[in-house]
């Protein structure tokens, strides 16, 4: 039995200079957004002369960087390590809550409104507790990060996996097959691209769930940098570490993005383009 939920139709071949052209745009046009909003930067800590302390100008902030930029670079290592384990285990907890959710209605009934109002906590207002449970170190940052994003993967599956198309559902049901095989082949891929939009909402938030961690309880990170130096009056060293965690937050979503595109090529095939 084939996996009908995954069957690719028919596309018209795109010419090769189209392709190269919507390659050169999807590059081009986020360097422009780039540019445009570090001319407004520039522009406006010149014009206005900010105070360095208050808002460093780009190049304050490229000289901060180069003045600490192998321990800049060390550390952004660790949080892009914290933020990877973070996502990885919400991923692991928040598909098979979904699952169970959209598997078993008692299950959610029971479950649901718990967390809503877990997610609707501010995770900031646990971080005294978090430090009573676990301490200082890496754990408290993972549960940081855990807590902060695995709510978008939970709801993503389960709406993912109560959305099969009636139509698919009842061909596999005509054609005998058991619930397993329904579940692995229909079900599944059916969820599949839900499932990957709640994995894209939550990779930015494993970030920020690390970067509160580490500003609370870390040893080490980019969010200790900017709590230590900011403290200092260091702004420029500050704003050199942020940047690197806005970095770290688009390398890891588009990572997830050409991720999707790979394991999903269907959905590019079976759906509308801009």
């Amino acid at each position: 039995m084939t996996d009908l939920a995954t069957a690719p139709a028919p596309a018209a071949a795109e010419p090769a200079g189209g392709a190269r052209r919507r390659t050169l745009l999807a590059v081009a046009w986020p360097l422009l957004g780039l540019a445009v909003a570090i001319g407004l930067w520039w522009a406006g800590t010149t014009l206005f002369s900010i105070n360095t302390v208050v808002l460093p100008s780009p190049p304050a902030v490229i000289d901060g960087f180069g003045r600490y930029h192998e321990f800049l670079v060390d550390e952004a290592w660790h949080t892009t390590a914290a933020t990877v384990e973070g996502f990885l285990l919400s991923v692991g907890v928040g598909v098979l809550l979904g699952a169970a959710i959209a598997a078993w209605g008692p299950f959610e009934r029971m479950f649901s409104p718990l967390l809503v109002a877990f997610n609707a906590v501010p995770k900031v207002a646990l971080a005294p507790l978090v430090l009573i449970w676990f301490g200082y170190g890496r754990t408290p940052i993972l549960a940081m990060a855990f807590m902060v994003c695995f709510f978008p993967i939970v709801l993503s599956t389960a709406t993912g996996l109560t959305s099969t198309p009636a139509d698919l559902a009842e061909l596999v049901r005509s054609m005998d097959a058991s619930r397993m095989q329904t579940f692995a082949r229909v079900r599944l891929p059916a969820a599949l691209p839900q499932i990957f939009v709640g994995l894209k909402v939550a990779m930015p938030l494993a970030v920020i769930g690390v970067v509160v961690g580490e500003m609370q309880y870390g040893e080490s990170g980019l969010g200790t940098i900017i709590v230590q130096t900011s403290g200092q009056g260091d702004t420029a060293t500050a704003f050199a570490a942020i940047t690197l965690l806005a970095l770290i937050s688009i390398v890891l979503y588009y990572l997830l993005v050409v991720g999707e595109r790979l394991a999903l090529p269907w959905v590019r095939a079976t759906t509308s383009q801009r």
